[in-house]
């Protein structure tokens, strides 16, 4: 089961509201979801009421293999831009790590 967090939306015509969820990537977008994680509403004037996220949670999940959707990932990194970095730490070091690798077979072929 592929996992992604992403936005669900709600609210009402020209008032939308989003949850930020965890939900399986085959899933309508207002359809099921495994966990809640926060939610985000575009229309609040004062950004600090507009826009809630358990980081820890988001972390949880990402650790767990889930990925994060485009406008999901612009929000989290709003609100704990440690969580963002901490994944792309993770990623480049996943990338040395393999460069490293393919050096070491090129440098054994030759």
């Amino acid at each position: 089961m592929a996992l992604k967090i992403r936005l669900r939306q709600q609210g009402r015509t020209n008032r939308p509201f989003y949850r930020v969820v965890v939900t399986d990537c085959n899933t309508p977008r207002d359809g099921r979801y495994v966990e809640e994680l926060g939610w985000y509403n575009p229309g609040e004037a004062d950004a600090d009421k507009g826009l809630l996220i358990k980081a820890d949670r988001v972390q949880h999940w990402l650790s767990v293999g889930a990925i994060l959707t485009d406008s999901a990932h612009s929000l989290v990194a709003k609100v704990a831009p440690s969580v963002i970095r901490e994944q792309t730490e993770k990623r480049l070091a996943l990338r040395a790590r393999n460069a490293a690798k393919r050096k070491q077979r090129k440098k054994g072929a030759a």
